[in-house]
């Protein structure tokens, strides 16, 4: 098959892209207005598996609590899967857009939080409900087996493995490749990828200090936990510092730090949560070895009566891009877009579950991800050298602009389909 050959069939399939464009963009504002926390995505997996019905796919509800698997037989050929995450963040949303969340829920812990789909799930779920819907027209031009993914749970680390553990691999054909993207930071209309890691693997963990209360008046009589875990935030910070290379990549954040209930009382203990990312097996090993290196030896410099608990909370794998099939996709991306709306790019520290599939499977795997700032804003931004001053994933005010952010993630669905399926 001739990149000239795939970028006719996609250019073919996607010249009609702008009759679909009011339906995805009503999709994506209303699953925008209404986003559900991790493994709570029944609403949302309705209208996806409701939507690829309406297209023919042959759909599987209920995979992994609330995956949905869609099947699309089109002759002999290989099998692509494209994936799409659906879950929100317990965040409240400070855009400021007409469709923006209102939402609250219960957490996993009964705790009532905001909702908000400030990571772009919402836009994941739209590109795939319209690559599906467009492929799914233009049978004639591609032969194989699509599947289309819906997965639960990915701000949890939960949601990949959920559906592997409830029969994925034996349930569903396996695939050729496995192919998914993520709205992120960057000129809206451009695509960037590269081979090799391509996002993080991650750790957090939950750490508690135990020391001895007692009135803030009479600090002698306590072992302060407060100051404790002060003297561990800070130390940790000498990890990536002092103890990693400058040509490895790690990053340590602390984002909780809790103790005590009153300025006049010393705790009997204090809690702190963090979170780890790297992209070595040897690095990660060494950071989480000397994570529990200090938190012990401050725990016995301040005298604690009893030893640190360190609790892991969730791990993300690294996630790795198969190399041919990184290049396979780049080409297809070379072919279809103009030249300055194909990025290279490098592993960036956010981390995904996606690689659990193609790992599950044995298969490649290929995520990229897709611009979503208004191009004026973004150039602008980056001449001025504030880039870091634009909301990122997780923040309140994250927001992707609708054109051409829709479409392009559609089209780079469609046109990394192609790569595989495309019949000349």
């Amino acid at each position: 098959m001739t990149k000239h050959v795939h970028t006719k069939s996609a250019s073919a399939m996607l010249k009609d892209m702008t009759k679909l464009l009011p339906e995805l963009e009503a999709l994506y504002k209303d699953v925008h207005a209404h986003p559900e926390l991790s493994m709570q995505e029944t609403r949302t997996a309705g209208i996806a598996a409701d939507r690829l019905k309406k297209a023919g796919f042959d759909v599987t509800t209920g995979v992994g609590k609330t995956g949905v698997v869609g099947l699309l037989r089109n002759g002999e050929g290989p099998t692509v899967m494209l994936r799409a995450d659906m879950d929100a963040l317990p965040i409240a949303e400070n855009t400021g857009l007409a469709y923006a969340s209102k939402v609250t829920a219960k957490d996993a812990e009964g705790n009532v939080v905001p909702v908000g789909h400030m990571c772009g799930h919402d836009m994941h779920v739209a590109w795939l409900v319209g690559a599906s819907t467009l492929l799914s027209q233009t049978r004639d031009a591609w032969k194989g087996t699509l599947m289309a993914v819906f997965q639960p749970g990915e701000e949890t680390a939960q949601g990949a493995q959920a559906m592997i553990d409830d029969g994925l691999l034996k349930r569903f054909p396996q695939p050729d490749v496995v192919l998914g993207q993520h709205v992120m930071v960057g000129p809206s209309g451009s695509v960037a990828g590269s081979a090799g890691p391509i996002t993080s693997a991650a750790d957090s963990l939950q750490i508690r200090l135990f020391g001895r209360g007692a009135h803030g008046s009479m600090p002698q009589a306590s072992i302060d936990p407060v100051v404790m875990a002060a003297s561990v935030v800070l130390r940790l910070q000498t990890i990536v510092s002092r103890e990693v290379a400058a040509n490895d990549a790690a990053v340590v954040t602390v984002g909780v730090l809790q103790a005590g209930t009153k300025e006049n009382v010393i705790p009997d203990d204090a809690v702190i949560k963090l979170n780890v990312r790297t992209f070595d097996a040897g690095v990660r090993k060494h950071v989480l070895a000397a994570i529990e290196r200090i938190v012990n030896a401050e725990a016995e410099a301040s005298g604690a009566p009893r030893k640190p608990e360190i609790t892991p909370l969730d791990r993300y794998p690294l996630n790795v891009n198969d190399e041919a099939a990184s290049n396979r996709i780049a080409e297809a991306f070379r072919g279809y877009f103009s030249p300055d709306r194909v990025k290279h790019t490098g592993p960036a520290p956010a981390s995904e579950d996606f690689g659990c599939f193609g790992t599950a499977w044995q298969v490649p795997s290929v995520f990229w991800f897709v611009g979503g700032n208004d191009p004026k804003v973004y150039a602008k931004a980056k001449a001025a050298g504030k880039l870091n001053e634009l909301p990122v994933n997780h923040s309140p005010q994250f927001a992707p602009v609708l054109h051409p952010t829709l479409e392009t993630g559609v089209e780079a669905l469609v046109v990394g389909t192609l790569a595989w399926l495309g019949a000349a």
